[in-house]
């Protein structure tokens, strides 16, 4: 298994917020910005964690602009 990399676009002014929520879960993913002007993050997703990675931000979508690059 390796690591799973996805690309999202994300409101800029939430990238903070996002980046201690994937830190509170310990192991889960990390969150790396890739352009903090256009929103730009990439979530390196620890091996067979994939499925709660993605619910994790498809929750977050109820408050948040995510969208998956």
């Amino acid at each position: 298994m390796q690591t799973v990399h996805k690309m999202y676009r994300v409101e800029k002014s939430k990238i903070g917020f996002l980046k201690f929520i994937f830190e509170a879960y310990d192991n889960l993913a990390v969150l790396t910005t890739l352009d903090a002007k256009d929103g730009l993050v990439r979530l390196a997703i620890a091996p067979g964690c994939s499925p709660e990675a993605v619910a994790v931000m498809e929750d977050l979508k109820k408050d948040i602009m995510i969208n998956e690059v």
